[in-house]
């Protein structure tokens, strides 16, 4: 008996399930690139929206990986927490890289800055900076003591020859050097000083620029008035010219206390009698050295004096002081000052 043929499948069913494939590939591979591409278009957006910082802040950016910068950053509030974010972030860093690289430091992140800003601080930000102003007038031991006492220095802080700091405000950076900032500034001093002796005047007693850097030391601590120093100035060059002693407190304050503190009483008369080169009423010229570090007008005023035969000042009692040519004419300037005193 004849065996029976098989029945083969019609080519079309075939063809239909070949169909049905393709459709769903393609319609796999759709849903596919569609989610890729929304998936971009949405890190596109949380890379360039605003961020999450409330306000403006200025952030340490520490060594270490990027995770250790990101971590710094979510803690700060400048990137969102979590793992969108952190993907979003690490992703942009590493497409940008040859914007070049990242910088540990003390960086200023305005409020609502984006992902792509940050990007752009990390790697071109300035770190930001601090100012720090001697005053004038201050001693050795003042700027050392401030430098000290400034938290985001670093490391030990020697002590000045005195004087040798000029007075003024400065800029540095987080974890700058105290030893680094202070030459910083007696290179400005030592600068400003060789600028005004070359200037000064060419009639004065001094023989070198550390003497001008003494006298105007001296005159930063007689007055605090600008218009009065080319005056006190010329009292004390006056003096100086007469073979007179200088006679000047600040020098006797000096002598007691080497700058170290502030002397929180009048002086007396036996105060006037203290044993020291430093004490102007008893040994003539300029003391050995400054008292302090004098400010720039200062130096002018020492440099460039007043014109006048002005040889005695006192207080006046309203912040100022009253000169004399003649001891008669002083020793009324001092009994006003007694009676303004005795009236209050």
């Amino acid at each position: 008996m004849a065996s029976k043929r098989k029945k083969q499948p019609p080519a079309s069913s075939d063809h239909s399930k070949l169909n049905r494939f393709l459709k769903w590939s393609g319609g796999g591979i759709f849903i596919l690139l569609a989610g890729a591409g929304l998936t971009a278009f949405m890190g596109w957006q949380s890379y360039l929206q605003p961020g999450p910082l409330s306000t403006d802040q200025d952030i340490v950016v520490p060594h270490g990986s990027y995770t250790s910068t990101l971590d710094a950053l979510q803690n700060a509030g400048v990137v969102l927490p979590g793992w969108w974010n952190t993907q979003i972030f690490l992703s942009a860093l590493a497409l940008t890289r040859q914007d070049g690289q990242i910088h540990a430091a003390e960086l200023h992140f305005p409020a609502h800055v984006s992902i792509k800003q940050t990007l752009w601080i990390l790697r071109h930000g300035k770190p930001v900076q601090h100012k720090i102003t001697i005053p004038e007038g201050m001693t050795a031991w003042q700027v050392q003591a401030l430098l000290a006492a400034t938290p985001l220095l670093t490391g030990e802080t020697p002590l000045p020859a005195e004087g040798s700091t000029l007075p003024q405000t400065y800029t540095y950076i987080r974890n700058s050097s105290r030893k680094e900032l202070l030459a910083h500034m007696q290179a400005a001093m030592a600068q400003t000083l060789k600028e005004i002796w070359t200037e000064r005047d060419n009639d004065l007693p001094l023989t070198s620029p550390q003497d001008l850097l003494t006298m105007a030391s001296v005159v930063e601590k007689e007055t605090a008035q600008p218009d009065e120093r080319p005056l006190i100035a010329r009292v004390f060059y006056n003096r100086l010219q007469k073979n007179m002693r200088l006679q000047t407190d600040p020098t006797v304050i000096y002598a007691l206390t080497q700058g170290r503190l502030t002397l929180d009483r009048a002086l007396t008369h036996a105060d006037l009698q203290t044993p020291s080169a430093y004490n102007t009423y008893l040994n003539a010229g300029l003391p050995p050295g400054p008292i302090c570090s004098p400010g720039q007008a200062a130096l002018l005023a020492a440099a460039h004096p007043a014109k006048g035969d002005m040889l005695y000042f006192v207080a006046s009692g309203t912040g100022g002081h009253n000169f004399a040519t003649t001891l008669a004419d002083h020793n009324h300037n001092v009994g006003l000052l007694r009676k303004q005193k005795a009236s209050r």
